[in-house]
């Protein structure tokens, strides 16, 4: 979607949070036997059978720590879903859960928000191109509506 590319958990975290997640708790894997949970390791929903674990992660936390930016207030940690043992990752690139309405957070390359919007399934490519349009924006969150949950990261292209 015009170069846009979204980007997974990464697999060092993964390997973290599989063990501990953010909020210091040990993930409690289960079955999932309905399908369906949005999986932040490879962004896609899930299928019936598959192993999966709901735990808490802290993007901006994590980026900061990576980049040596200071979050501040900013630095938030929320659920998320991730298969409970390693997988393949994305399947191929592009954006991933662009079929409901979501919320794209702009931030800037010191973790504060600059500013979001509310994206209709439609409006991805013209919300990423005037969330980039900002040169203070470094990357944006794309993050659930009705949860606000983080999604995944969208990288200035």
């Amino acid at each position: 979607m015009n170069g846009y590319t979204a980007r997974p958990i990464p697999r060092p975290a993964l390997e973290e949070l599989r063990t501990t997640d953010d909020a210091g708790r040990a993930p409690a894997p289960r079955t999932d036997d309905e399908g369906g949970a949005p999986l932040r390791c490879c962004l896609r929903r899930s299928r019936p059978g598959d192993r999966i674990a709901l735990v808490s992660y802290a993007p901006l936390r994590r980026w900061a720590a990576r980049t040596g930016a200071d979050p501040g207030a900013y630095d938030e940690q929320g659920p998320v879903f991730i298969h409970a043992e390693d997988c393949a990752g994305p399947e191929g690139e592009g954006l991933a859960f662009t079929n409901a309405h979501r919320t794209v957070r702009r931030y800037s390359a010191e973790g504060r928000i600059l500013g979001g919007h509310l994206v209709e399934p439609d409006g991805f490519a013209p919300a990423l191109h005037h969330a980039f349009d900002d040169p203070a924006v470094a990357f944006v969150h794309v993050r659930a509506v009705e949860y606000g949950c983080f999604l995944y990261e969208v990288p200035r292209p």
